[in-house]
């Protein structure tokens, strides 16, 4: 018990000083997520007792506890392997209690491993490590002559009882932990990544031709070219080697030294020191460097991967908390030419109301026809939103729609938005969207789902498998475990941090909420279904299998509105609702008049209604809750404006400004549709006038940005983009404007900065090969 404990305070050391806290704030969070917390219950709703820890860090948090608790089972294991042969010593037991990763364990472990027979150990049998021993011990004596004594008829010459000892002194380099670390960290240091492309494989691979003879250092590949290549070597398309002391010229390279100090070789010319500096070379080129370029790889692979996954994560957040157009009624509208465009209507509550299919694109180019279909259903209905996805023949759509609307009556004129479309049709052909929608055809299901996320992103997209939603960078290519884990775990958070309406929730979001799981979820929808719209939180409890521990867990992101209790409606947890009763008791009025009078709350003093159990960031939470109930995290909503006529890659001119939505964000930059069915990149150096590291510090998915074009390559369906106010060092004349274009005011003098176009093509390339 006293070294659980011991290992414990360790690991609490280790993340507190990776997540900025406090070893008694990480101890705490790892208790309460040991008892089945989640993140957000105690991000929300614990902040006492972990010092107000948020969801990033505890997220943190929660991956690397797994991570060392798992080296901390590995290292018990190790302990014991070496104990049980009899073999550990203190010195030998303190340094394997000092490593910190996995791979050094590993390293010291390694001499100790049991192995299948190897060459060192035949050798052995045949009696040659005193040979070995030997020569290491005197290096004035000539090798064949010592070898020449350890004959026999299993070591018939000199030459193979050399090479016996040979492999005897390889393997204790291969098990040497300090040479291995040294090399390792060397290597990490100088190697450089050295792709070349296949012979005969040129065409095709031509989209791999960024890589056809590249290289750069393995320590700062970025995440997308490291990916990249990778993709292109399991294609079969490219080699991918790692280089160390290429460009030494030095007769003794770097990692020959480093091997030679451990053999303790030295440069006077004796015939054992000669031997064994070539025996130390032979090491390198056959084993060490085979085996620590693959562990590099490895890593390599896992690093791009770690990052990819980020950034899709951090998409994917943006996306789930993009603003909702709101409760309106909706049309959704799913382009498509020979097979129609697809039509839902949708009222208020996101309930299908109507479903049409038109066809104003070849064969039928029955323009009239389908603008007169549109009209009634929204006249019928009302619509007030028309949101249109951006597939194919989505602005031919987006143009007829335009057309229409312009003659409605001014007061009837809805608003029309392209939308993403990505997953609609993985969502359509789901048994989701199967169980909603059983008599509805499955490109109509697209309509709805597209007409629903404009109303609502979060509500409709967490009903699509995470990675099918398309905003990462190569998402097929990383481990799919870990990217299902991270992927989950922003929509938790953004479920969460949202809040979710008990009484109109589907099962798909409901199963989101901190402390439920599709099954509760739907347990949740069956007695909603049999008994009515709930009352009150409480009643969560009379849900089959929903006991006080789950109830504690997801309450208090549920919300009920017009319920028994006003507090219901907020983010307020009932375990709390005596600390709020004894704030409103102390403003002598009623909780439904108190809630959003900012002036009356503000005047509070927060430390008079500390307690026992709550502290003073949970009095906190309350009363800004009490000032706006219910408030959504999520921006206001808006939409980009198209210029009218440019609709396709050719129309679009160096120096055009135009209006768009930023569709995706990556290491390199940011995708912004424009509505020419291909997305321009704003490549990281053109995304603002200042130096950017990290795409999201200026952009994320979602956003409506102007963007000047800087480059259009027709044939390779490429465009570059910028969003600098200097224009990105555009041509000197005016800047052609595009039909319907509003000119902007006059820019500020300066000095424009030349752009690095190098790098921004192969940014461009290796961005236009993932889409």
């Amino acid at each position: 018990m006293a070294a659980d404990a011991r290992t414990a305070a360790s690991i609490a050391r280790i993340i507190a000083s990776e997540i900025a806290a406090r070893p008694d704030q990480v101890s705490a969070a790892v208790a309460l997520l040991d008892e089945g917390a989640t993140v957000p219950f105690v991000a929300r709703y614990r902040k006492e007792a972990t010092g107000g820890l948020d969801d990033t860090q505890l997220r943190t948090l929660e991956e690397r506890l797994s991570y060392l608790r798992e080296l901390e089972a590995r290292r018990a294991a190790v302990l014991e392997s070496i104990r049980s042969q009899e073999k550990l010593t203190p010195e030998l037991e303190a340094k394997i209690a000092a490593v910190v990763t996995k791979a050094e364990l590993e390293d010291i472990y390694l001499p100790f491993k049991p192995k299948r027979r190897t060459r060192a150990e035949i050798a052995r049998e045949r009696g040659l490590a005193p040979l070995a021993e030997a020569i290491l011990g005197d290096r004035r004596k000539v090798p064949a002559e010592l070898a020449a004594t350890y004959l026999t008829d299993q070591v018939p010459d000199t030459k193979a009882a050399l090479e016996g000892a040979r492999d005897i002194v390889v393997e204790g380099l291969a098990e040497n932990a300090d040479l291995l670390g040294r090399l390792r960290t060397h290597m990490k240091e100088r190697a450089m990544l050295r792709a070349r492309v296949v012979d005969g494989k040129q065409e095709a691979g031509a989209k791999f031709s960024d890589y056809f003879d590249h290289s750069e250092r393995w320590s700062t590949a970025p995440s997308h070219r490291a990916l990249a290549m990778l993709r292109g070597r399991n294609e079969d398309i490219l080699t991918v080697d790692l280089e160390v002391d290429a460009d030494d010229a030095a007769p003794m390279k770097p990692v020959e030294r480093i091997i030679a100090t451990v053999l303790n070789v030295a440069a006077d010319g004796a015939p054992g020191n000669t031997w064994l500096m070539e025996v130390g070379r032979w090491a390198w080129r056959v084993r060490l460097s085979l085996n620590l370029s693959v562990d590099l790889m490895t890593e390599l692979r896992e690093r791009a991967e770690e990052e990819a996954i980020r950034v899709f994560a951090r998409n994917l957040k943006d996306l789930l908390l993009a603003a909702p157009a709101g409760s309106r009624a909706t049309m959704g509208l799913d382009p498509g030419i020979r097979t129609g465009v697809k039509v839902a209507v949708i009222d208020q509550t996101g309930k299908l109301l109507d479903t049409a299919t038109v066809y104003p694109f070849q064969p039928r180019n029955d323009v009239q026809g389908a603008q007169a279909a549109l009209a009634v259903l929204i006249a019928r209905h009302k619509v007030e939103l028309v949101a249109i996805g951006n597939g194919t023949a989505s602005r031919e759509t987006d143009k007829l729609t335009a057309d229409l609307i312009a003659q409605l009556p001014t007061d009837r004129r809805p608003i029309k938005v392209v939308v993403s479309e990505a997953g609609a049709s993985v969502y359509s052909a789901s048994a989701a969207a199967a169980a909603e929608f059983p008599d509805l055809d499955v490109s109509l299901r697209g309509a709805v789902s597209i007409a629903r996320r404009l109303q609502d992103p979060l509500a409709e997209l967490v009903k699509i498998e995470p990675k099918s939603i398309g905003v990462g960078q190569y998402q097929h290519d990383v481990d799919q475990s870990r990217l299902a884990r991270a992927l989950d775990a922003v929509v938790e958070d953004a479920v969460n941090a949202v809040g979710v309406d008990l009484n109109t929730a589907s099962a798909s979001l409901l199963a989101r909420v901190s402390g439920l799981g599709a099954s509760l979820a739907e347990a949740i929808v069956a007695h909603r279904d049999a008994n009515g719209p709930f009352a009150a939180r409480r009643e969560l409890l009379k849900v089959a299998r929903l006991g006080p521990r789950t109830f504690e867990q997801c309450a208090g992101f549920l919300r009920i509105a017009d319920g028994k209790e006003p507090l219901d409606a907020s983010s307020v947890h009932p375990e709390a609702y005596g600390v709020a009763a004894k704030i409103v008791a102390a403003c002598g009025r009623d909780v439904r008049t108190l809630m959003g009078d900012s002036a009356k709350l503000r005047a509070l003093d927060p430390r008079t209604f500390v307690d026992e159990r709550f502290g003073l960031p949970t009095v906190r939470d309350i009363i800004a809750e009490l000032e706006k109930p219910g408030r959504d995290p999520r921006p206001e909503f808006k939409t980009a404006s198209f210029a009218d006529g440019v609709d396709d890659i050719k129309q679009l001119r160096p120096g055009m400004l135009l209006e768009g939505t930023v569709t995706n964000v990556a290491a390199f930059g940011a995708f912004v549709d424009i509505g020419v069915h291909q997305d321009g990149l704003v490549h990281v150096s053109q995304l603002a006038d200042r130096f950017i590291k990290d795409a999201h510090e200026v952009v994320k998915a979602g956003d409506v940005v102007k963007v000047r074009v800087l480059e259009v390559d027709v044939p390779r369906k490429r465009i570059s983009l910028t969003m600098r106010k200097d224009g990105a060092a555009a041509a000197s004349r005016p800047a052609p404007e595009a039909k319907g274009e509003r000119r902007s005011g006059p820019m500020p003098p300066r000095k424009p900065e030349p752009a690095p176009q190098g790098a921004f093509g192969a940014a461009l390339a290796e961005a236009m090969k993932r889409k």
